[in-house]
């Protein structure tokens, strides 16, 4: 059965699509949506079928750091542990291309969490969609980047590969191309930040320099 396929303005999305958007995920749908960066597979933070899904659709081992894409700061304290410095950072770079590792309270399904290091990765991504979607839907998106095991860098225009798109995820919210840069990814876990993978968020005025 093929997804369905609904295509919504960038800057001013449509509202009854989103909605049918956040009724789908709220039942368990794997979704593809628009982010500031990349577009991403999505789905509730608390269905573990869908997130399986994800996995097999990324052939993700219990390694791998998923991303809990949130609408704000005040999202994060629940599934996070932030301290004053960090949260400083995180209000100076949010919203925005940026993803944070941070250690996970126990209020975060362990299967999501980084299998050793018990961290999650956390975003708050600057894009109407995303936004307008996480409104709805009330509560965060598990999430990683829309790319293909076999693939040197993720989808941008969904209809380069929409056949396969359909067969693999149950809705896909298209809102044209994203571009196919990832966040910048930084690590504040330890007592400073660590910048582990430079993308599209810019770090030049953090003073940061890649592990």
């Amino acid at each position: 059965m093929a997804s369905e396929w609904l295509e919504l303005h960038p800057i001013d999305p449509q509202r009854r699509w989103l909605q049918r958007a956040a009724d789908r995920v709220r039942q368990g749908a794997v979704i593809a949506y628009p982010t500031d960066s990349c577009y991403a597979f999505g789905c509730r933070l608390g269905d573990k079928d869908a997130a399986e899904r994800i996995r097999g659709l990324r052939e993700f081992d219990r390694q791998h750091q998923f991303t809990l894409v949130c609408r704000d700061l005040s999202e994060i304290a629940t599934y996070a542990k932030v301290d004053n410095w960090q949260y400083r950072l995180l209000k100076q770079l949010t919203p925005g291309p940026y993803t944070f590792v941070l250690e996970a309270t126990k209020e975060l399904p362990r299967r999501v969490m980084h299998e050793k290091r018990k961290t999650i990765g956390i975003r708050i991504p600057e894009h109407k969609v995303t936004q307008a979607l996480l409104e709805l839907l009330g509560e965060p998106i598990l999430s990683c980047t829309l790319q293909w095991p076999d693939a040197e860098q993720p989808l941008d225009d969904l209809d380069d590969d929409r056949a396969r798109l359909e067969r693999s995820v149950d809705l896909v919210l298209d809102a044209g191309t994203c571009g196919v840069t990832p966040t910048t990814v930084i690590d504040l876990t330890g007592e400073a930040p660590v910048l582990i993978r430079q993308g599209r968020g810019d770090v030049s005025a953090l003073g940061l320099k890649e592990s």
